[in-house]
């Protein structure tokens, strides 16, 4: 995930009053992995779908 998604996806979080902890939990991810993802330490064709999953839960584009 790039840095700038990243951001947005920091900002949705607080927007909506959420918690990494809370995405990871209704995405049915950990949080560690969750964190992973949004880093960008995790690229692969699951975390690939993961951040699709990730963008349709916060409405980012």
């Amino acid at each position: 995930m790039s840095s700038e998604l990243a951001i947005k996806v920091r900002i949705k979080l607080l927007e909506k009053g959420m918690t990494m902890s809370g995405l990871a939990k209704a995405l049915g991810i950990s949080r560690p992995y969750l964190s992973d993802i949004i880093r960008g330490k995790k690229d692969g064709p699951k975390a690939q779908e993961h951040v699709k999953r990730i963008k349709s839960a916060l409405g980012v584009k």
